[in-house]
């Protein structure tokens, strides 16, 4: 169950752990109402939706202050994980699908996430700009890549430029290809011991709008 996060993040103070201890419960009591992660899956909630969306930070740790939009949210992966795990950075957790939103509106109020802001909007009517774009398999990279790279600041807060973290598994290479910036990619599997990460991968593009 949750032990797996604790696993792989053992400095977590008191508030994160009861905050991922409870997500499961929360998710479970809405799931029933509004299906946002399959029954099927549901067993495998912790690894598969909470610790793939936690892969990001193994990558970066975002200093307070970087602003994060979770493009295409759904259920709010990876965006309320890495909320739970970053207090002191701000998300904002997109969707256009009102009911999947309810769900993720109801997780951020039980759990009282006041670095969450949700959403609902299709991703080319978003104005604002952040540091960083996260998302999880949406859509083909290049097509994401075109819709979102416009919302990246030109400040930077961090170690890392600014730029967007998508979360892919599969043959990635011919979407990699297409891209005209050159990303970074890392194996999931290199984090996580898992199997269901052996062909998951985080890909980061930097993005600079100057």
């Amino acid at each position: 169950m949750h032990e797996v996060i604790f696993r792989y993040f053992p400095s977590l103070e008191e508030t994160r752990k009861e905050k991922f201890a409870r997500l499961r419960d929360i998710y479970n009591l809405w799931n029933g109402r509004i299906n946002v992660i399959s029954r099927k899956d549901f067993a495998n909630f912790y690894t598969h939706h909470v610790l793939h969306s936690l892969s990001i930070a193994k990558i970066i740790d975002f200093a307070p202050g970087t602003r994060i939009l979770d493009v295409g949210t759904g259920g709010g992966f990876p965006g309320i994980p890495l909320a739970i795990l970053f207090p002191s950075s701000s998300f904002t957790l997109l969707d256009s699908v009102e009911k999947k939103l309810k769900v993720v509106s109801a997780v951020v109020a039980e759990l009282g996430l006041e670095n969450v802001i949700v959403s609902r909007k299709r991703a080319e009517d978003e104005k604002g700009t952040y540091d960083y774009v996260i998302s999880r398999a949406v859509s083909g990279l290049p097509q994401f890549v075109r819709l979102t790279s416009g919302r990246i600041s030109d400040r930077s807060i961090n170690a890392i430029p600014n730029g967007i973290f998508y979360l892919k598994g599969g043959d990635i290479a011919g979407e990699i290809k297409a891209l005209r910036q050159k990303p970074s990619v890392w194996n999931i599997s290199d984090f996580f011991a898992e199997p269901y990460f052996e062909t998951k991968k985080v890909i980061f593009i930097p993005v600079r709008n100057k």
